[in-house]
């Protein structure tokens, strides 16, 4: 007969968390890993925004030169850009809350014995760029939207 003390202690205890040199060092190079992660969301979402922009100023611009046809989809290179852009600042809000969510995780009190200091998840400046270029790109859209052809 299975003891139901037994069937249950898998859940409370999922992984035996054990202070040593090996864990505190595993433990800083995940949150490193969270900050590399974060880092990459944020290149990536900069290049859209930037890259949706471009579009939108390139072909604006493009469509102004002497001997040039006119464009068969004129609204066509607005509305990619436009898209692009959402989607970098989406990327953003995304990769925010997935950060702060795994911050959270790794800062529990499972892992108090090994993260080594603090009681307080520290935030970084990969972080507060990633918010400063959410209102960039929340800018850049509404310019491109609201501005009249």
């Amino acid at each position: 007969m299975v003891d139901s003390d037994h069937e249950h202690a898998g859940s409370d205890t999922r992984f035996q968390v054990k202070a040593t040199a090996d864990s505190h060092f595993s433990w800083i190079r995940t949150r490193l890993s969270v900050e590399r992660t974060m880092m990459s969301w944020v290149r990536t979402a900069v290049a859209l925004i930037g890259f949706g922009f471009t579009i939108v100023q390139f072909f604006e611009h493009f469509n102004a030169f002497e001997g040039v046809a006119s464009a068969a989809r004129p609204w066509a290179p607005r509305y990619v850009g436009l898209s692009l852009m959402g989607a970098g600042v989406i990327v953003l809000l995304v990769s925010a809350w997935q950060y702060r969510a795994f911050l959270k995780y790794l800062w529990g009190e499972e892992y108090a014995l090994i993260r080594g200091w603090g009681r307080a998840p520290h935030q970084t400046p990969a972080y507060a760029v990633a918010i400063g270029m959410i209102f960039v790109g929340l800018f850049a859209f509404f310019v491109v939207l609201f501005r009249a052809f």
